[in-house]
């Protein structure tokens, strides 16, 4: 009889121990970091044992996730009340980018405002196709000029497209050395919020 014809037969048969309790007691397995055999009882302890161990790690993880949600939110926050005050459209842009290094530690951040620096059309047509924030590990287009001296050491790039009333007024660029600082597949949730905001500022400031 093959292993698999006993381990199909007693999930086929779940009184089987309840009808042979005894053997509870006699069967003995190797203990699972060698040495020594233990009871079936032990073994299942043991099991039970690994598995509060690797919930306890899930749940660390998701309270170190909640935290840096919770930290991320109040930074979001801190740049949003900045934002909202008596500013002319070229102070506003200095206040994003002086507040996206200083509360984000972003280090290179490029805002370009259709009204004041017209895109070439392939950019003007990405900002438009994308509702949504990107993340990539390359420039898009001809944007990569756009952070001047600082160009050849950036290796990640968000791009946040900004709109009012529906339409593309600008593109947000923040970029870093880091490669992982941004990436392909990483959550825009917190990106598209500034972009909102910043879109609605504009509407308010311009």
């Amino acid at each position: 009889m093959k292993a698999e014809d006993v381990a199909q037969y007693l999930q086929d048969n779940p009184l089987f121990f309840e009808d042979h309790a005894e053997m509870l007691s006699q069967i003995n397995l190797p203990h699972p970091h060698g040495g020594r055999t233990i009871s079936l009882s032990e073994r299942q302890l043991l099991t039970l044992r690994e598995r509060v161990k690797e919930l306890e790690k899930k749940l660390h993880e998701l309270l170190e996730f909640a935290k840096e949600n919770d930290a991320l939110q109040l930074k979001v926050h801190q740049f949003n009340c900045a934002l909202f005050g008596p500013h002319d459209r070229s102070t506003l842009q200095s206040l994003i980018t002086h507040n996206l290094r200083d509360i984000f530690a972003v280090p290179h951040v490029a805002l370009h405002l259709w009204k004041d620096e017209p895109p070439s059309a392939e950019v003007l047509a990405f900002a438009d196709e994308h509702q949504l924030p990107v993340c990539a590990h390359h420039a898009v287009h001809d944007t990569l000029p756009w952070f001047g001296e600082s160009a050849e050491h950036l290796r990640s790039f968000a791009y946040l497209p900004l709109r009012a009333h529906g339409q593309t007024i600008g593109l947000l660029i923040l970029a870093s050395e880091d490669k992982e600082r941004f990436y392909p597949e990483m959550g825009t949730l917190f990106l598209q919020r500034i972009a909102e905001t910043l879109g609605s500022a504009f509407n308010l400031h311009v």
